[in-house]
C-alpha cells in the first residue's frame, strides 16, 4: 500500500488520515459544502465520521499537506464493476482549500488514488461532478477523464429510503 508519497510539487506529501484527524475532515467537508453551495446538506459530526470511517472502515481518506499544514482531502471507497468482474475505486469528495488551489495538489491527489487503484488491481477510478462546476470539469477533462452523459445518478435518501426499506 502506498503509505505515504512526496510528489513532484515540492513540500507536498499525501497521507492516510488517522484517527485523530476527524476533526480536519470535518472541518474539509464543511469547507466543500459551502463552495458547492450545499452546506444545508452537511448533517456529517465528528462522531459519525470517527464510527464509519475508523470503526467500521466504510470509507478511507487521504489527507495532502504542504510544508506539513492540511491542504487538502480525499474521501473514497470501492466499488464493483459486474461488466469488469473488478472492485473500482469511487472518490466521493476531493477538496483543496480556496486559496491553495492551482498549485497541482488535486492532480496529485488523483495521482495518487490512481496509483492505488492500480496497486490493488482496481478496473476504473470514477466520480461525480456537479453540472455547473466548470472548472472542476475542465480540470478533470484535462487528466483524461471522460464524462459519462449516457448515465444518470438515482439518489434515496432520508424518509424515503426508511419507507423503501418497509417496503
Amino acid at each position: 500500500m502506498i503509505e505515504s508519497e512526496k510528489t513532484e510539487i515540492q513540500a507536498f506529501e499525501i497521507r492516510q488520515a488517522k484517527e485523530n484527524d476527524v476533526k480536519l475532515i470535518l472541518q474539509f467537508i464543511k469547507g466543500l459544502g459551502e463552495y458547492e453551495k450545499l452546506s444545508h446538506e452537511v448533517v456529517a459530526t465528528e462522531e459519525k465520521l470517527y464510527k464509519t470511517l475508523f470503526q467500521q472502515k466504510m470509507a478511507e481518506v487521504i489527507i495532502g499537506e504542504y510544508n506539513g499544514n492540511p491542504v487538502g482531502f480525499a474521501l473514497f471507497f470501492h466499488n464493483y464493476s459486474t461488466f469488469l468482474g473488478q472492485a473500482g475505486i469511487y472518490l466521493e469528495d476531493l477538496y483543496i482549500l480556496p486559496e491553495m488551489r492551482g498549485n497541482g495538489f488535486g492532480k496529485s491527489m488523483l495521482k495518487y488514488l490512481a496509483k492505488l487503484a492500480v496497486e490493488r488491481d482496481c478496473g476504473r477510478l470514477e466520480w461525480a461532478c456537479l453540472d455547473w462546476n466548470e472548472p472542476s470539469i475542465c480540470f478533470y477533462k484535462g487528466l483524461g477523464a471522460k464524462a459519462l452523459d449516457d448515465w444518470t445518478v438515482y439518489r434515496v435518501t432520508g424518509e424515503t429510503l426508511v419507507d423503501l426499506a418497509k417496503g
